[in-house]
């Protein structure tokens, strides 16, 4: 019987641009943790428990893994997903079994940038014409995160094998 799976992908929270910092190492503004705490309270509720993560290693992003409060999972940070296509997060997403071999991975989070967090939800999407995939499509905001579900494996995640079921942009005023 088939396991369904759950990919959660997020985008870094608001980041600072301080003067002479390399993009890789910018911070996270005060904005981008209050965001960051709101998406890791969305996901808890609305999606439960995340497995494991893959995380880029930009500075902005491992700091909004950690003020989502969900960087207890088993995490692993990749260079790849720093500027990295739809088509390179599809295949670190692909290796997560490998990566987390000691545990049974369900609910995969990945922490990026835009605009290879979006382009790989449009990617996996079956259907890139919903209502959901039309707001991925038109507005993917620091912070926000797109929920997808698939039949196949980790391994076996390609274009067109997954659902985008849910779609969260958050701020204080939701």
């Amino acid at each position: 019987m088939a396991t369904s799976r759950t990919l959660v992908l997020m985008r870094h929270g608001k980041s600072g641009y301080p003067d002479g910092v390399p993009d890789h190492e910018r911070p996270l503004a005060p904005r981008g943790e209050r965001e960051a705490g709101l998406a890791g309270a969305w996901i808890a509720e609305h999606v439960g428990r995340v497995d494991a993560v893959l995380c880029s290693t930009a500075l902005r992003t491992r700091e909004t893994l950690a003020a989502t409060g969900l960087g207890d999972a088993p995490t692993r940070f990749e260079r790849d997903i720093y500027g990295g296509s739809a088509d390179e997060i599809i295949d670190e997403i692909r290796l997560a079994d490998t990566y987390f071999d000691d545990v049974t991975v369900t609910t995969l989070l990945v922490v990026g940038h835009e605009p290879g967090i979006p382009w790989t939800a449009l990617e996996l999407a079956a259907d890139d014409d919903t209502d959901v995939a039309r707001e991925v499509r038109h507005r993917f905001p620091t912070s926000a995160i797109a929920v997808l579900t698939t039949e196949k494996t980790w391994a076996e995640i390609s274009a067109s094998s997954a659902t985008i079921t849910e779609f969260c942009i958050p701020r204080a005023d939701q």
